[in-house]
């Protein structure tokens, strides 16, 4: 049994949480379980699906290399779940953080709302909205950035395929980039860049950074992911 206090230690436990004497799916502590468990499945669905990956290569993936992380759960138009390496101070007042950990991977979910940080709730628009948040959380270091809906986005069907996708995600970007310092090392600072941005979701920075590592032969059109600038270099590379 993990036991869960507002603002104060925690203790880990390496089980799914027990949940049964929870409320329910209604009401702050409700949620704040629905979110606990789904980032629980996220975690634990990641680490299962690249444990039989070569050792060199898990001790590359994000999740891992981080040791412990911090998931802020936030509130604003949708849900946000940002997972950063960052050291955020420690929780106060009605702030709320739950620990836990797998395989040797440890996590604390952090919950704020408009209630806890006002600026959430003060946006200024739905363009970008991702970036708003984690400007609002200063965050500027994620290992992943979830956007979910509450209900079914927070089923553990879906918590799992999204823990399949970001393993997937993160071990496919970890070749693509060896593949482009291998294919550029005199552009390898670029390289590294245009990681990040991927990482970070910052598409208009990884669209340039695409351009000049091609000279222009792969210009990305305006809304182009960073996933698919990417994707885009490593093509032109590999038909060199």
């Amino acid at each position: 049994m993990i036991h869960v206090s507002e603002g104060h230690d925690r203790t880990v436990s390496d089980e799914r949480p027990d949940t049964t004497a929870d409320p329910g799916p209604h009401g702050p502590e409700g949620i704040r379980t629905a979110v606990r468990d789904y980032v629980w499945t996220v975690h634990t669905t990641y680490l299962d699906h690249v444990r039989h990956l070569p050792p060199g290569e898990l001790t590359t993936l994000p999740l891992l290399t981080a040791g412990h992380v911090t998931v802020v759960a936030a509130a604003s138009r949708g849900l946000h779940l940002v997972a950063t390496t960052q050291r955020l101070p420690e929780p106060v007042g009605p702030e709320v953080s739950l620990t836990d950990e797998h395989r040797g991977t440890r996590w604390t979910v952090r919950f704020y709302d408009p209630s806890v940080l006002p600026a959430l709730g003060v946006l200024s628009g739905p363009e970008d909205e991702r970036a708003q948040v984690r400007r609002s959380l200063g965050i500027v270091d994620t290992v992943y950035h979830l956007e979910l809906s509450a209900g079914g986005g927070l089923s553990a069907h879906h918590a799992q395929h999204s823990g399949v996708a970001l393993a997937n995600q993160h071990a496919q970007l970890l070749r693509d980039v060896d593949l482009l310092r291998s294919a550029l090392p005199r552009q390898e600072g670029l390289v590294d860049e245009l990681s990040t941005c991927v990482r970070l979701g910052l598409d208009r920075s990884a669209a340039l950074l695409a351009a000049e590592l091609t000279s222009g032969r792969f210009v990305p059109h305006s809304g182009t992911k960073a996933a698919a600038c990417l994707s885009g270099v490593v093509a032109d590379a590999a038909g060199r």
